[in-house]
């Protein structure tokens, strides 16, 4: 960094950005590991880890297992340079200490590589370690993105964050660092690379030009958006951003399981809010305005991005489309805001005020997630009712107002013991699990696997033997199992928390 984090904005240091860093984990080593240990706590604090895609990618590793030891056949792995780092470190790690404690080697190392990577971009935008800060930033690191299991977008954007902020502040040949993270980016997910590529050639344009002049590169920018949603519309299957389109404001990743949510949701607003209008009415803006004007900027632009790019996108057929990008973009937004929010003078009550609102989010993550996790249980002694390798189908929905799914816990029950017959991988052509069509163990048609999900499949006579998992109470929360024939839709029984 130009300055050794925590020092004052109108410090003169000239220090390195490496030499800053080895400094700065020196001094704070203690705190650090103090805050990652807290940071890991809901990795621990249930039997399973609720985050909807993680069985699934849990499920499929064990899949790549069988076909590595040529134990399954119709089944194989694609050479993929994308969308796939997450499922290396599953694998790597289960290779040593078996598929569940990679599973949570490899969820924690996620965690550390986001919190850690918000946090240095944070302090590169403000010239200071956002230490009061930390609750919102963790907030944000266990949002929508994280509880939803996009885990290989999750850590392309945390190592982005790690390359900006290296971008930012570092000094000569030291930049070249950040684009040494730059495969690993793509390995895990692209869109965390362009989104890189995107900030870093703005942050280097507006560094180099006097504020007055910044309307250009963000002309320029938003010009661009504006391209791409045309380009976007007119070449490919898209879906438009769902409205009301002020929601996606980065707070909108503390919205998960259900209603209550907006508590944490409106404070972190009224927060954000309050810390901006006290620092502009009781500070001098011209000392914080350079450094706010970047990230104010971004995160403009991000905004901006909701409605100009699709929330959905279909490259072509026998392609699974890339989904919920409005939603998974804001976790963007979100840490923009928080580098705008460090640029402005630091107060006592900005820990205590984040504090409450961390610990009022928490508790209720703890709570759903326990729920789910009691949910989860009853489906790991329900599959091991049955004989191993039998194949499972499960329609489970999520909870009214939740817009966290659910449904592949049944995947994580299934490693190890039976097949998840309707798991969406394999047959989406976007990971590295591939099947080929009449295989024994896992759909290869998309729809139809996605179709298992929503109750409409119509069950094949070389589907059978085959079970079905469902809700059998109309509050959702119990599940029960029976077997199916062919020719009956596999969620016939079915009895959901909305009534449907």
């Amino acid at each position: 960094m130009v300055c050794l984090l925590g020092m004052p904005l109108d410090s003169s240091c000239q220090q390195r950005a490496l030499t800053a860093s080895f400094q700065f984990a020196r001094r704070y080593w203690r705190r650090i590991l103090g805050i990652s240990a807290v940071l890991l706590v809901p990795c621990f604090w249930h039997r399973h880890i609720e985050a909807c895609d993680l069985g699934s990618h849990l499920y499929n590793a064990w899949l790549a297992q069988l076909i590595h030891r040529g134990q399954v056949s119709g089944l194989w792995i694609a050479g993929q340079r994308t969308n796939v780092l997450f499922d290396l470190f599953l694998s790597s790690f289960g290779a040593v200490f078996g598929l569940h404690a990679a599973e949570r080697i490899a969820v924690s190392l996620s965690i550390l590589i986001f919190f850690w990577g918000a946090f240095a971009l944070v302090a590169a935008a403000s010239l200071r370690a956002p230490w009061f800060l930390a609750p919102i930033i963790a907030m944000i690191a266990f949002g929508y993105t994280f509880h939803m299991g996009f885990f290989n977008f999750y850590l392309s954007l945390g190592l982005s964050f790690f390359a900006l902020a290296i971008l930012w502040r570092g000094q000569g040949r030291e930049r070249l660092l950040a684009l040494l993270l730059a495969p690993l980016m793509l390995l895990a997910h692209p869109i965390g690379l362009i989104w890189f590529v995107a900030a870093a050639a703005y942050i280097l344009i507006a560094e180099k030009i006097p504020p007055r002049l910044h309307v250009l590169p963000f002309s320029a920018a938003m010009a661009t958006l504006v391209a791409a949603h045309f380009y976007f519309v007119r070449r490919y299957i898209t879906e438009a951003a769902v409205r009301p389109l002020y929601m996606f404001n980065g707070a909108d990743q503390l919205l998960l399981f259900g209603g209550r949510y907006r508590i944490p949701s409106l404070a972190v607003i009224i927060f954000t809010l309050a810390v901006i209008v006290l620092g502009l009415t009781r500070s001098p803006r011209e000392k914080f305005r350079a450094l706010a004007a970047v990230p104010l900027e971004l995160y403009v632009l991000a905004f901006a991005a909701v409605p100009l790019l699709p929330r959905g996108i279909t490259f072509g057929p026998n392609i699974a489309p890339i989904a919920l990008l409005t939603e998974r973009l804001t976790s963007v937004s979100a840490i923009l805001a928080i580098c705008l929010l460090a640029t402005f003078p630091v107060r006592k009550w900005h820990l205590a005020a984040s504090l409450v609102i961390a610990v009022i989010f928490f508790s209720f993550v703890y709570q759903d997630t326990a729920r789910a996790d009691r949910m989860e249980t009853q489906v790991d002694e329900l599959v091991r009712t049955l004989p191993p390798d039998q194949r499972v189908l499960a329609t489970i929905e999520p909870f009214p107002d939740s817009r966290i799914l659910i449904q592949h816990m049944i995947d994580r029950a299934c490693v190890a013991h039976c097949f998840s017959y309707g798991n969406y991988e394999p047959g989406s052509n976007v990971f590295r699990v591939r099947a080929v069509p009449g295989n024994p163990y896992v759909l290869s048609d998309y729809d139809d696997a996605t179709s298992t999900e929503a109750g409409e499949y119509e069950v094949q006579p070389g589907d059978l033997p085959i079970h079905q998992v469902y809700q059998c109470s109309l509050d959702g929360a119990r599940l029960c199992m029976e077997p199916l024939q062919a020719g009956e839709q596999n969620d016939h029984d079915g009895t959901h928390p909305d009534g449907e």
